[in-house]
């Protein structure tokens, strides 16, 4: 992905990847004449922006053939002026995607981006343009509002129109929010879309399907498909026009609770049917279309990394974590000294995290994870056994726990104060207040943790908490015993969180919500001064 400079800079040009390139101009991309309207290369799956930082973000389009890019960046949606125009060339090996980064945005703005695409066959031939926004990051203290949640067409629960598809996402839209944090389980590769689903009342559950999500993914081709299968919705394809996206990944952009290196032999394995005997090649296929799909910055030494920071002003820091990538085996994870088997992010993202944690004058430090801390998760569902996530259970700190306790340590001892745990993962919402009074290991300072999601998905849940951290429930809303599991979205149990932050005070208020916007709880936390 290249870099872009504002035209008021130096000229600079930027390889990235097989055959990315991009410029900038000082007098703006020379508009070819349009003809042939009838055969104008098409945006097929809406516009996209995402990564929006202190020093710019990144926009998103997909062509329906070779073409080329063309990105005109202005403060107003009539262009009259233009700050910054750039391409990117959408080729067959990125399957027609193609995204920038645009830097040099002028701060707390709204920032205006149009998307043509110009044929590389017939260059005079240019489709119709689509519009984007997003309102760049201040430079002073301008309240945040923004909102996250995780978990996008799981179980089977497709888009289905005479619901009103993924209605979740205009419940977010309603917010206006700054940025959206999705954390993780962007798609469900591993969940087949069928044609009917039957609800309890005897209804019908009427999904739109596509050839591409009727299997569990295996192929690159089937992993693509199953990002642009939630691309056919109105509801998405309206809030990413509208909403930039700080993403991460979990495991269903894989296949469920892998972890780098697994044997594809357990018993949902066999059941689905996988070629591959390995989860390693199913990571480096679908690595590369969570990267080509997700408006996400894209790092020269590292092309497939995912954690980052995100700074969005003197008020906020966002850690996006990966903690799928780099663990060890999925097992007891029982160890009591730290080691390869105890990984969970791996020593090179810890030191990353303390490092980025100490740098950061932000106010608030918001941590997105893709897995809670302190529930208690099961690896293997078939055999009741083994852990998928952090807790392994009530007592001491073991196995992957060790390095949430070092982390956790380290920022008491370094006095890093207003620190939150964003997640979501295990399709409920919950509020978990840590109080080391409360907890086993007891040499850290309390922090919340909040847990929504999922989107668009089976409901399930609640798990157990495990006493570690001394997690202390505040508040939980999940499935009753009566609805049992995978409920199924039409029964409203789809969550989101919103976040606003007072520029004034620095209060951070988070508010629980659910997909009919109704805020289920909410709490106001006071910032530690320095």
């Amino acid at each position: 992905m290249p870099r872009i400079v504002s035209p008021r800079l130096s000229r600079r040009l930027l390889l990235t990847g097989s055959s990315a390139l991009a410029a900038s101009f000082a007098g703006g991309i020379a508009k070819p004449a349009i003809s042939r309207a009838g055969d104008r290369p098409q945006i097929t799956h809406g516009v996209q922006s995402g990564d929006v930082s202190s020093d710019g973000g990144v926009v998103w389009a997909r062509a329906d053939r070779p073409a080329r890019m063309l990105v005109d960046v202005a403060t107003t949606d009539s262009f009259k002026e233009i700050h910054t125009s750039l391409f990117m060339d959408a080729l067959p090996e990125s399957d027609f995607t193609a995204k920038a980064l645009i830097e040099g945005l002028p701060a707390s703005q709204d920032i205006f981006y149009r998307i043509r695409l110009q044929d590389l066959s017939e260059p005079t031939i240019i489709g119709e343009a689509k519009i984007g926004r997003f309102r760049s990051a201040p430079a002073d203290r301008r309240s945040i509002s923004f909102v996250w949640s995780g978990d996008t067409a799981g179980q089977g629960w497709g888009i289905d129109e005479s619901r009103g598809g993924m209605r979740a996402y205009a419940t977010m839209l309603k917010h206006r929010p700054d940025f959206f944090i999705h954390s993780g389980d962007n798609i469900y590769a591993d969940a087949p879309i069928p044609a009917e689903q039957k609800l309890p009342n005897g209804e019908m559950w009427k999904n739109v399907v596509t050839e591409e999500k009727s299997k569990p993914a295996e192929t690159l081709a089937e992993y693509r498909g199953n990002y642009k299968y939630n691309l056919l919705d109105k509801n998405v394809l309206a809030f990413n026009a509208d909403v930039p996206v700080l993403t991460q990944w979990d495991d269903h952009e894989v296949t469920n609770n892998w972890w780098p290196q697994e044997p594809l032999t357990r018993a949902e394995h066999q059941r689905r049917k996988y070629a591959e005997k390995n989860a390693l090649l199913l990571v480096a296929r679908a690595g590369r279309a969570f990267h080509e799909y997700m408006p996400m910055r894209t790092f020269i030494t590292e092309p497939g990394r995912v954690y980052r920071k995100i700074s969005y002003g003197p008020l906020l820091d966002v850690f996006m974590l990966d903690m799928r990538s780099y663990r060890g085996p999925n097992g007891e994870n029982l160890q009591e000294s730290y080691g390869p088997d105890a990984y969970f992010l791996g020593p090179q993202q810890i030191a990353w995290l303390k490092r980025e944690l100490l740098a950061s004058k932000a106010t608030w430090k918001v941590i997105a994870a893709d897995m809670p801390i302190g529930l208690v998760v099961v690896y293997d569902g078939d055999r009741k056994w083994g852990s998928e996530a952090i807790a392994q259970g009530d007592g001491p700190a073991r196995g992957r726990e060790l390095e949430i306790a070092d982390i956790l340590s380290f920022m008491k001892q370094n006095k890093i104060a207003n620190t939150v745990w964003l997640t979501a993962d295990v399709h409920y919402t919950a509020a978990h207040y840590y109080d080391p009074n409360k907890a086993v290991f007891q040499d850290f300072d309390p922090f919340w943790e909040f847990v929504s999601g999922p989107l668009h998905s089976g409901s399930f849940g609640p798990n157990d908490l495990d006493n570690t951290f001394g997690p202390q429930l505040a508040y939980i809303k999940a499935p009753s015993k009566e609805q049992g599991q995978n409920v199924a979205p039409s029964e409203g149990l789809q969550f989101f969180g919103h976040v606003a932050i007072e520029g004034d005070s620095g209060v951070m208020t988070v508010t629980l919500r659910d997909i009919d916007d109704n805020a289920l709880w909410s709490t106001k936390l006071e910032p530690k001064r320095a």
